[in-house]
């Protein structure tokens, strides 16, 4: 997981949707919401309470990727 992560963080446009996933189920459980194209995982902080993920041809689009890179920096900091 630690070289997917590592990837992503590399490069954020290249990340394949279902290694997205996987990094989020790992950090932030099932997502609340999942079966369409879009998938919902709830944070453990108030805010926006929310990585919100969607498959774009099996690929993640990388401003998402940017986003819950961010939220599994913000969480491991908690």
């Amino acid at each position: 997981m630690d070289k997917i992560v590592k990837a992503m963080r590399n490069n954020p446009q290249n990340v394949a949707y279902n290694d997205l996933f996987k990094v989020c189920e790992r950090y932030f459980g099932t997502p609340r919401q999942s079966g369409s194209s879009h998938a919902v995982f709830k944070m453990p902080w108030a805010g926006d309470p929310r990585v919100n993920i969607q498959n774009d041809k099996g690929k993640a689009k990388a401003y998402q990727v940017r986003q819950v890179l961010a939220a599994i920096d913000k969480k491991e900091a908690m």
